[in-house]
């Protein structure tokens, strides 16, 4: 069967789809309205992702998106480690950027960050090993860390998570405690209101 639409544009339609929670339908409508844009502004945005591909990386310290400075292959700490006003006996472990960057809009948590990019998930082919556990393992036994926050999503794939970084961090005597269910089950940190989060943070538990 032929494609409904010009190649080119099948390939654009393509490409969106591709991408988390955008089906078939979101991918034309996004097509369809790159394409009504002006050439200056379609310019615009093919260049706002190869600049956001080319000049962000991952913080060295944290794993949190951070700038790669002009002149640099690599990147810099992020603002949240730069800040010396922060306190850095607490980490908080999140599954991806976004979820740390919900918890920053709550103005409450003064820690550090740990971002796992990822969560222990069979039926996404994800090991312990794809996840940035180790990392964190090697963070908290060099640094003053005296409590890690595991606040991973309270899903299946999360719990899993969480429980699984409690046993190895156990060595280490450290407060290890989990969100509290502030957060409905199988709700997701970085769409929570900043109220929901300041009582997760406040009554997480030891675990």
């Amino acid at each position: 069967m032929k494609d409904a639409f010009p190649a080119a544009v099948e390939h654009l339609v393509s490409q969106f789809a591709r991408q988390p929670g955008v089906g078939r339908k979101s991918a034309q409508r996004l097509a369809f309205y790159v394409l009504s844009l002006p050439d200056e502004d379609a310019r615009a945005f093919g260049q706002a992702v190869l600049d956001a591909k080319r000049q962000t990386g991952l913080c060295p310290l944290c794993l949190n998106l951070t700038d790669i400075p002009e002149g640099r292959t690599s990147a810099a700490l992020c603002a949240v480690c730069r800040d010396e006003r922060r306190d850095r006996t607490t980490i908080c472990v999140v599954s991806e950027p976004r979820d740390a960057a919900a918890i920053e809009r709550a103005r409450e948590y003064r820690g550090v960050y740990h971002i796992l990019h990822g969560v222990i998930s069979p039926a996404g082919n994800k090991s312990p090993d794809d996840i940035r556990i180790r990392e964190l393992l090697e963070r908290a036994g060099r640094e003053e860390t005296a409590e890690v926050i595991l606040a991973t999503n309270p899903d299946t794939e999360g719990d899993t998570t969480a429980l699984y970084i409690a046993r190895l961090l156990q060595p280490f005597e450290l407060r290890v405690t989990r969100l509290a269910y502030g957060i409905p089950i199988g709700g997701h940190v970085e769409f929570a209101d900043a109220a929901t989060l300041l009582r997760s943070l406040e009554g997480r538990r030891e675990m």
